[in-house]
């Protein structure tokens, strides 16, 4: 194919996913080194991509017009509002399938019938097979600026620090308050000079008060929940030692700045590709919860009623990992 001088790469939306589309981005630039090459998302989530250096243009819904014109599109988002987008901006288009009667299959009867299981990052790369892109074996990556750093770097003190990413956007993401604060009270007591960092968006701010309220009283754990900005928390993350986290945007930031991670799934699975990308972690879900996965995006509530897939997870073993974690047991496999 002629080689497109100018390239627009769409993913509108959310955080996480647009962490998984960074590997792409870099590895269209290593591609066409001398393209412009354009990424257009929401206004919430430009901030993620202000400072990529591999981009030419950053756009959002907001200040994008349809006088644009581009030689190639790779849509990652294929949803209606990309699709009326790609088709008035580029005369040739690459689409991400997201394969979602699969996921419906695994979701309502737990057949994984021809379900891709390969990380995201992977799959968005096969969706431009035609381009000639070559996996580099890189991971995610986010841009901080100076600022960003030293903000993180007033804010915490220089001792062992883990950051919690206590929240999720849907219920059945989000491990219970209350057995959190167990699993963070039993990592105070065991390790007295570990500076425990609650992240969270403003729509997370209630929850982490409350969890605060409900963990021992100690000027090193500090609560950031809807009091910075997303790539402050990012810089936050990026001066942690190890992160415990839900199933959320926070977890794949944390993995692009290769964080030793432990992760908590309740009704997510492995098969949806959303495990951090090629940094190190380890997974504590609840294998005999065979309701699993009730959704591929998450729930407002358990349709069952139990909740097994969170409230069964050990807390010793979410202590020891994290433990792990930190350097102060077997290291992360």
């Amino acid at each position: 194919m002629t080689e497109p001088a100018r390239i627009l790469i769409i993913r509108l939306s959310s955080i996480g996913d647009i962490v998984l589309a960074t590997p792409l981005v870099r590895q269209v630039r290593t591609r066409f080194p001398h393209a412009t090459i354009d990424f257009l998302t929401k206004p919430a989530f430009a901030e993620l991509l202000a400072h990529n250096s591999h981009l030419s243009h950053l756009f959002t819904t907001e200040n994008f017009t349809s006088a644009y014109r581009y030689d190639l599109c790779i849509d990652l988002q294929n949803n209606w509002r990309s699709y009326r987008l790609r088709h008035r901006l580029a005369s040739k288009t690459f689409v991400y399938r997201k394969q979602n009667w699969r996921k419906f299959l695994l979701v309502a009867f737990k057949w994984r019938w021809q379900l891709d299981t390969r990380p995201v990052p992977l799959r968005y790369l096969s969706a431009c097979a035609p381009l000639g892109l070559v996996d580099d074996g890189k991971g995610c990556e986010l841009f901080l600026s100076d600022a960003h750093r030293a903000f993180a770097q007033r804010s915490l003190a220089a001792l062992p620090t883990l950051a919690v990413c206590y929240g999720a956007k849907h219920f059945t993401k989000r491990f219970p308050l209350e057995k959190l604060a167990r699993v963070l009270n039993a990592l105070q007591q065991a390790e007295p000079l570990l500076q425990v960092v609650l992240l969270g968006g403003r729509e997370d701010a209630v929850l982490g008060q409350m969890l605060t309220q409900q963990l021992t009283p100690s000027p090193l754990v500090k609560n950031f929940s809807g009091q910075c900005s997303l790539l402050e928390s990012a810089a936050l993350i990026e001066r942690a030692d190890a992160v415990l986290t839900n199933d959320t945007g926070l977890m794949h930031i944390a993995a692009a700045f290769q964080k030793r991670l432990v992760v908590l799934f309740g009704s997510s699975v492995r098969e949806f590709g959303f495990l951090p990308f090629r940094a190190p972690f380890e997974l504590i879900e609840n294998p005999v919860a065979t309701c699993r996965p009730c959704s591929h995006i998450g729930r407002s509530h358990c349709p069952k009623g139990h909740f097994r897939c969170m409230k069964e997870l050990d807390e010793q073993a979410i202590v020891a990992a994290v433990r792990r974690a930190l350097g102060l047991g077997v290291p992360v496999a």
